[in-house]
């Protein structure tokens, strides 16, 4: 009878020690967000997401204020179209901008939120028109290395004239 007791303690114990462990993975892959505070939507409209994916932070300062709610194509303006659920303690101007940044070298991307000077705060359902889209390494390398070719060429033609 002791050892059965035993079992079913260490049991339990074993069992809390895995959902513990689960919990922090989740919260660690920013798969599981628990946040009870009160918040309002605004949406936002970018030429290109990258790779910013829904329950991406919204940051201010290094601040959390808000997350990605949901990304969606819009083909009207054929643009993405984010939805923010920004915390309701944070009030921001109406003419503040979004930047889609990226934690590190390679890391995650997030949205870093840049107050404006307006007199008029963002309400629930305003769209936050001054955007800039994320930095596409690929695009980068591609444009250093047609401007490298292009001075290349460009130095090949200078001494052929002479």
């Amino acid at each position: 009878m002791q050892r059965s007791k035993n079992d079913v303690w260490v049991g339990l114990f074993v069992l809390v020690g895995l959902v513990a462990l689960l919990f922090l993975a989740l919260q660690a892959a920013n798969l599981l967000s628990l946040n009870f505070q009160t918040t309002y939507q605004v949406n936002a409209k970018f030429d290109n997401v990258g790779g910013l994916k829904p329950k991406a932070a919204v940051r201010s300062a290094g601040v959390l204020v808000g997350r990605v709610e949901k990304i969606i194509f819009d083909d009207k303006s054929f643009q993405a179209r984010v939805t923010l659920a920004m915390e309701s303690r944070y009030t921001f101007p109406k003419d503040s901008s979004l930047k889609i940044l990226t934690s590190g070298l390679l890391g995650e991307q997030y949205l870093g939120l840049e107050p404006g000077a307006n007199d008029k705060l963002l309400v629930a359902g305003d769209t936050i028109s001054d955007t800039q889209s994320a930095v596409v390494l690929e695009n980068l390398i591609s444009q250093f290395l047609y401007s490298k070719a292009a001075d290349a060429s460009t130095a090949d033609a200078s001494k052929a004239k002479k």
